[in-house]
C-alpha cells in the first residue's frame, strides 16, 4: 500500500490560505468501491482510506513513513502565482484587445 504525502491546495471559494500549511499523509485505495445492490450505498472493504495524518512539515511526514515502513510518494506543493492587475489596466493604450462598450 502506497501513501501519498502532500500539502493541500487553497480552496477555490475562499481567498485565505487556511488549512494549507500542514502536510497530509493519505493512503491510496487498495480496493475499488462497490455499490450495495439493495440500498445503493457505496462502500469499500479498504479501511485505510479512512486514515488521514497531519504533520507540520514534509520532513516529519517522510520520517514517519520511513519509521513505520510505509511506502510513500511525495507530491511537492505548487506555489500560487499572483497576477497583479489594476482597474486602470482596462483602459491602457497598449492593451492587447481594444476596449469598447
Amino acid at each position: 500500500m502506497v501513501a501519498r504525502i502532500y500539502r493541500p491546495a487553497k480552496t477555490a471559494t475562499q481567498s485565505g490560505k487556511a488549512k494549507t500549511q500542514r502536510w497530509i499523509l493519505d493512503y491510496e485505495p487498495e480496493a475499488a468501491r462497490s455499490v450495495e445492490p439493495l440500498m445503493g450505498y457505496t462502500s469499500s472493504s479498504d479501511m485505510k482510506q479512512q486514515i488521514r495524518l497531519y504533520f507540520d512539515s514534509k520532513e516529519d511526514a517522510v520520517a514517519y513513513a520511513r519509521r513505520y515502513g510505509i511506502a510513500h510518494r511525495v507530491e511537492e506543493a505548487k506555489e500560487r502565482t499572483v497576477r497583479t492587475a489594476t482597474y486602470a489596466d482596462n483602459f491602457k493604450f497598449s492593451r492587447r484587445a481594444p476596449w469598447t462598450h
